[in-house]
C-alpha cells in the first residue's frame, strides 16, 4: 500500500500532518495490546479540518496512511529527544500516552524491524516534505511548512493540567522569521473564543525543527490543538458544532502565512 498522499498544490504554502493516519497492519495489530489497536493516540480529524482550507487556498497537503504507531514520522531517525528531561514517546512507540504498554509481552519489534519501518514508511514521507518544498521554493522563492497537530486536551503523561486550544509552535522562534510568529500571535490575540500558547509545551517537533530554515526561504510551524473543541475525546466522534470554529481560526492562520 502507498504509505502517504500528496495533493500538490499552487500557493507556497505545504500542509503536513503526520499523525493523522490511524491504520495498523494486520501483523502488527496482532502482537499489540487490544487498547492500542484503536490506535487512540492519533491526531483524529485533522485532515478533516484542514483539507477544505487547502482547496480553497491552493495549499499541498502530505499526510500518512499509517498510524504514529508504526513509525512516528515527527520524530528524529536517531531517536534523540525533542523534550530532554520530560517523557514523550519515541521513533517506534511502546507506550501510548496514558503510559501503558502497545505491545503484548514479546510482541515489541526488534531492531531490525524498527529498520524496515523507517525505510518503508518514514524516510518516504520526508522525501516527499522535502521535494515538495523544493518544487515550491522553485516556483515561488519561497515556502512555508505548516505542521498540523491535535491531542486529547488532558494527557497528564505529557503536561500538567489542561492543554490550551491553540498551541503555536516554532521552535523558539528558530523555524520561521519574527515576523511571522508575530502575524500569527496577532491572529490568536484578536479572538477571544480559544486560550492559546505560543512555544509552550509544544514548541514543534522534528519536522519543524529539522526543515524550518527561515535564511533558505522555508518557515515552518507547528500547531497543536486540544481535540476537545472540535471532536469527542472518548469516542473520537467528530463534532459538527464546534469544528467550524476551530476550522475558521486555523484558516486566518493560514492566510496569514500567506499574506
Amino acid at each position: 500500500m502507498a504509505t502517504f498522499t500528496l495533493q500538490r498544490g499552487s500557493a507556497p504554502l505545504l500542509i503536513s500532518l503526520p499523525h493523522d493516519g490511524s491504520f495498523i497492519p494486520d501483523d502488527i495489530a496482532a502482537r499489540m495490546r487490544p487498547a492500542a489497536r484503536r490506535a487512540p493516540d492519533t491526531d483524529w480529524h485533522v485532515g478533516r479540518l484542514y483539507e477544505p482550507l487547502a482547496r480553497a487556498l491552493g495549499a499541498s497537503v502530505l499526510k500518512p496512511q499509517l498510524s504514529r504507531y508504526v513509525v512516528d514520522l515527527n520524530r528524529p531517525v536517531d531517536g534523540h529527544a525533542l523534550y530532554p528531561g520530560q517523557r514523550e514517546t519515541g521513533l517506534v512507540p511502546l507506550l501510548g500516552f496514558d503510559g501503558e504498554p502497545l505491545y503484548q509481552d514479546g510482541g515489541e519489534p526488534d531492531a531490525a524491524e524498527i529498520q524496515q519501518r523507517v525505510n518503508d514508511c518514514w524516510r518516504p514521507y520526508h522525501q516527499a516534505i522535502a521535494q515538495e518544498l523544493a518544487r515550491l521554493c522553485a516556483e515561488h522563492g519561497r515556502a512555508v511548512l505548516w505542521e498540523g497537530h491535535s491531542i486529547r486536551s488532558r494527557v497528564p503523561m505529557l503536561f500538567e493540567g489542561r492543554l490550551p486550544d491553540f498551541n503555536l509552535g516554532t521552535a523558539a522562534g528558530a523555524s520561521c522569521t519574527p515576523a511571522l510568529q508575530a502575524r500569527l500571535q496577532t491572529c490568536l490575540e484578536s479572538q477571544s473564543q480559544f486560550g492559546f500558547a505560543v512555544n509552550g509545551r509544544f514548541k514543534g517537533g522534528y519536522i519543524t525543527r529539522h526543515y524550518g530554515t527561515p535564511a533558505t526561504g522555508v518557515q515552518a510551524v507547528q500547531l497543536e490543538l486540544a481535540q476537545l473543541n472540535y471532536m469527542d475525546e472518548e469516542s473520537f466522534a467528530y463534532d459538527e458544532a464546534k469544528a467550524p470554529a476551530v476550522q475558521d481560526l486555523i484558516g486566518r492562520m493560514l492566510r496569514t502565512c500567506l499574506a
